[in-house]
């Protein structure tokens, strides 16, 4: 490239002599507005090189001072000053505030003094710049509570959480748990999670090793400091163990909305309690797994977030009991983004100006301007000397602030221009010059002129069209104004033109089938070819489209892959050199389930139909073959089909009746409709409607009663659910007589809730029996009678007394009670000594003649008597009887246990126990024999201390209990492992109780 300059403006400088207006770098990502009617010296306004960023200072350090850092390159020399919280600073000699070149020096933080926003300005004769505006804060994490946490108490196999309810602290923290003793840190596995968002400890399923101290370890790390704090203990206790499985329950749950920035880590927890541990699954419900996924099951991190990676998440916990869910949403924020910044720009004076100034963020940022650090509205109509001045813009939401950065360069001509044979070619030129200069082109020594070919534009760039291989060679630019000349030349060179050889072909398929549209092309074997596709003029982006595109091969051939309705449209294919490119289009229709029907509409409505109306959705170029109506009501949120008239509804109908609704009922209607490929997406609800009222169509049931007070007679049924009173107004009708009479009485009970009907009248003997009949009714007439129940007034209380009453002992607390005649019976039993009113009571369920009494006092006398009741009462006492319970079995086990083997046969035997004079004699013994912990054990018993088992050839050990038996019950049991390898002998367990191996 040759470029020539005499005198043009040189960058970011005034020429001088030059009157006119110049746009340049000024200060950190801005723009300066200078004009200048004199010659003058080489300066420019400020630009940062280093600004302050935000700082924490941890409270208590051994750091005496904090430093904001701010440097700007200038000329003359920039002065600086600073504000804080948008007020400048006074620096005076004696403050804690020292300016060191532009850093700002802060002498013994305080953060209720210190804390806050911090901004650099600094100022030259061209203008003043503010730079980004940067936060010092002070770190803390303060001591944990000092009260006392409550021991926690739980079944072994259930799950349990423990709080950390950490201490005020800024900023995070990590936590850990210690378990009795520091250093000892509680492993993250798959059956214990500690929350990094709450501190929490969560175990999902305890067992014995888990009891213990617990204390939650906080821990901040603050730049140069860390500090860690650690909470009083809580201990765990655990009740007998809890063998029965039970389904997952999730307690640690993430947030329904959780919130990001673009590019940060996002972490989401989910863990469960169960028996079996759950395993915990992730899955996104509106969108494919990502690759950006890591971390351990009860975890979900998405590095490097993007827009792509919001939507819903579900996390699973599943066992073999059943599974649990939780669902919440990742919603991504973005910092304000450059999209549209301002360009350097000339300009003479009295000209007009626009400068763009767009940014993207979420949520939007608001985009402002500062002229000299100062705010303002930026407009420039007719260029005057005071424009000048250093100016910035400034985009911000709640989640930063940027300021727009560019560079002035110079685009002189490209040395070497490709262009493509019988196409087009633009060359740019656009000199820095004040005030504008007037451009000439050439073609070696030719002066070029607009013709049908050539057009040179306002702006000075030359424009080729329909080009040959004729139109090679030298093309110049000359910038000429009364300051000076410059020029600057490129090689024009001819290429072959880029054809498409074959073209896609428009095509028709089904949703969910693959396809490839194919594209081929020729072109100049001195280029590189690169193949793009579109859809509707819409950029195809392969890596965002969910693995429905990818390039089918390097000729350019676009395979779609599980194609969806919203991938039909117009493809195009474009095949692009640096010089030219060539396009073909293609038509894919994709054929699907039809879409919803549109404005449903409620008519005509009755008790038990109501007729619908709806507009014809699209058919997904596929024929609608019938329709579908659902229907659901204010019982229940579930969609259901509904019988309509006619029963089949065709294609091209828009309406039909819907039939056998419930009277006087809320609903909402739907329309699908469906053809060959399937049902598709349902209309939107309709609005609701009720139902008009009807009679009651159905009899009330469950139809009763009995009991209740002399000279009653009680009537029950069932209230009849919502979905059968027909209207309003509802209630019962009663009828009744008494059994073999003529004349029905009647009753009204109103309210739909009501459940029973009580007459009386003197006149109505004991226990006789009555027809009762029951019917509904409401505002729009009675409803069938049910069928008729026999139904018995109050009986009288029992007159007689049982008689033949015996109690007998069967163990030290358990006893039997017997009776004549066949009575329920209520067994009123006291300790010789006490008052009978101070009896327990047992009742009998049914019309028996004994009962088995427990819960009694070993070796106590008893008196025991017997009472007949029913629901009118109780009858009078039979004479009491005497019986005295056994005493108890021996507290001492069985000690000494040993065992000899012999064949397929176990030899064990033990000592001998004896009876104390306060116990029940020793009758033999019982021995609960097991294999393994999970097999069922075997019931043996033995008269003597000794017992020989059977065991398998393959025996290699056993559980067994052994304990006494006798009239006073069974004993405390010895438990003992055998193993085959141990020979003979006792095992050397306390004989009081002994000891598993």
């Amino acid at each position: 490239m040759c470029c020539s300059r005499s005198s043009l403006l040189p960058a970011p400088g005034v020429p001088r002599g030059a009157a006119g207006c110049s746009v340049g770098i000024a200060g950190f990502a801005s723009p300066a507005v200078w004009c200048q009617a004199q010659s003058g010296t080489r300066s420019y306004g400020p630009v940062f090189e280093e600004q302050p960023s935000h700082t924490l200072f941890p409270e208590g350090s051994a750091e005496e001072k904090v430093t904001l850092s701010c440097r700007a390159r200038a000329n003359p020399p920039a002065t600086y000053r600073w504000k804080m919280n948008g007020t400048e600073l006074k620096l005076e000699p004696d403050s804690r505030y020292r300016l060191v070149a532009g850093d700002l020096v802060i002498s013994n933080p305080v953060k209720s003094k210190d804390s806050g926003s911090y901004q650099c300005m600094a100022t030259n004769s061209r203008g003043t710049v503010v730079s980004r505006e940067a936060s010092l804060r002070f770190g803390f994490l303060q001591e944990f509570s000092a009260e006392e946490r409550d021991p926690v108490k739980i079944t072994e196999g259930w799950g349990v959480m423990f709080s950390c309810s950490p201490p005020p602290h800024y900023p995070g923290v990590s936590y850990r748990w210690l378990l009795n003793e520091f250093p000892n840190f509680i492993p993250a596995d798959e059956r214990r999670f500690i929350s990094q968002t709450t501190g929490n400890l969560y175990i999902a399923k305890t067992e014995a090793s888990d009891m213990g101290n617990y204390s939650c370890f906080a821990t901040s790390h603050m730049d140069f400091i860390t500090k860690s704090v650690f909470s009083k203990f809580s201990r765990l206790s655990l009740a007998a163990e809890d063998a029965r499985q039970f389904p997952p329950s999730i307690k640690a749950r993430f947030p329904a909305d959780t919130y990001a920035l673009a590019g940060q880590l996002v972490t989401l927890e989910c863990f469960a309690f169960g028996n079996p541990v759950p395993r915990i699954k992730w899955r996104k419900l509106d969108g494919p797994q990502s690759s950006k996924w890591m971390g351990s099951e009860p975890l979900l991190q998405i590095q490097n977030a993007g827009f792509e990676d919001e939507g819903t998440y579900e996390c699973e916990a599943e066992n073999a009991k059943g599974r649990d869910t939780h669902q919440g949403r990742i919603i991504i924020h973005a910092q304000p983004e450059w999209l549209d910044v301002i360009s350097d720009t000339e300009a003479d004076i009295g000209s007009d100006l626009r400068w763009s100034c767009v940014a993207s963020g979420k949520p939007r940022p608001a985009v402002r301007w500062l002229r000299d650090g100062h705010g303002g509205e930026l407009r420039f109509s007719k260029l005057v000397l005071e424009d000048s001045g250093m100016y910035q813009c400034v985009a911000e939401n709640k989640h930063g602030t940027v300021y727009a950065m560019f560079l002035i360069v110079l685009n002189p001509v490209k040395r070497l221009i490709p262009a493509a044979r019988s196409g087009k070619v633009i060359i740019p030129c656009q000199p820095r010059a004040a005030p504008k200069a007037t451009i000439l082109w050439t073609k070696g020594t030719e002066l070029l002129v607009n013709s049908s070919r050539v057009t040179i534009t306002a702006d000075g760039t030359l424009i080729l069209q329909n080009i040959s291989k004729s139109d090679e060679g030298k093309y110049t630019c000359f910038a000429e104004n009364f300051v000076g000349k410059a020029n600057s030349t490129g090689i024009l060179s001819v290429r072959d033109a880029t054809k498409i050889t074959l073209a896609p072909s428009s095509a028709d398929i089904n949703v969910g089938e693959n396809l490839t549209l194919q594209c081929h092309a020729s072109h100049d074997p001195t280029m590189d070819l690169t193949f793009t596709w579109s859809l509707d003029d819409f950029p195809i982006d392969f890596d965002r489209s969910e693995g429905h595109y990818r390039r089918a091969s390097a000729i350019g051939d676009l395979s779609i892959s599980n194609a969806q309705l919203r991938h039909s449209g117009r493809y195009t294919c474009t095949a692009q050199t640096v010089v030219d490119s060539a396009s073909e289009s293609a038509t894919l229709t994709v054929r699907g389930p039809p879409g919803p029907p549109g404005g449903v509409v409620v008519r005509d409505i009755g008790d038990t139909s109501v007729q619908l109306s709806w507009s014809r959705g699209f058919d997904n170029h596929s024929p609608i073959a019938r329709y579908l109506i659902e229907a659901r009501t204010l019982l229940s949120s579930q969609w259901k089909q509904m019988r309509t008239n006619p029963i089949n509804i065709e294609g091209n109908a828009e309406t039909a009746q819907v039939v056998n609704l419930i009277p006087w009922m809320d609903y909402e209607f739907r329309v699908l409709a469906s053809n060959i490929l399937g049902i598709g997406e349902p209309s939107l609800p309709s609005s609701k409607i009720r139902t008009k009222e009807a009679a009651p169509t159905v009899a009330p049931s469950g139809l009763g009663g009995g009991g209740g007070a002399p000279n009653e007679l009680i009537i029950t049924w069932t209230p009849t659910l919502r979905d059968y009173q027909n209207g309003d107004g509802f209630g019962y009708i009663v009828s009744f007589r008494r059994k073999g009479s003529q004349d029905w009485l009647r009753a009204r009970v109103p309210h739909a809730e009501s459940l029973h009907f009580v007459y009386r009248n003197e006149s109505i003997a004991p226990y006789t029996p009555f027809e009762v009949k029951i019917k509904a009714y409401n505002s729009k007439g009675e409803g069938p009678e049910s069928l008729t129940a026999i139904v018995y007034s109050a009986e009288e209380e029992p007159k007689a007394a049982p008689y033949r009453v015996t109690a007998k002992s069967v163990l030290s607390s358990e006893m039997d009670v017997s009776w004549e005649p066949v009575e329920q019976g209520e067994i009123r039993y006291w300790k010789d000594g006490d008052k009978e009113e101070a009896a327990d009571r047992v009742r009998t369920a049914g019309l028996v003649t004994s009962a088995h009494v427990t819960g009694l006092n070993p070796n106590t006398d008893y008196h025991v008597s017997v009472r007949a009741y029913n629901r009118a009462g109780t009858g009078p006492p039979s004479p009491s009887t005497n019986v005295t319970t056994t005493r108890p079995p021996p507290k001492r086990p069985p000690g000494n246990i040993s065992w000899t083997f012999s064949g397929s046969t176990v030899s064990i035997k033990w000592d001998p126990v004896v009876a104390k004079a306060d116990e029940s004699a020793v009758t033999g013994y019982k021995m609960l024999y097991r294999q393994d912990s999970h097999s069922a054990p075997t019931l043996y018993l033995a008269s003597k201390s000794h017992i020989d088992i059977p065991i398998p050839e393959d025996f290699t050990h056993a559980f067994v209990q052994i304990r006494v038996t006798g009239p006073g019950g069974d004993g405390t049991p010895a438990e003992v492992h055998i193993l085959r390898n141990s020979g003979t002998g006792a095992p050397g367990h306390d004989r009081t109780r002994p000891r598993p191996h």
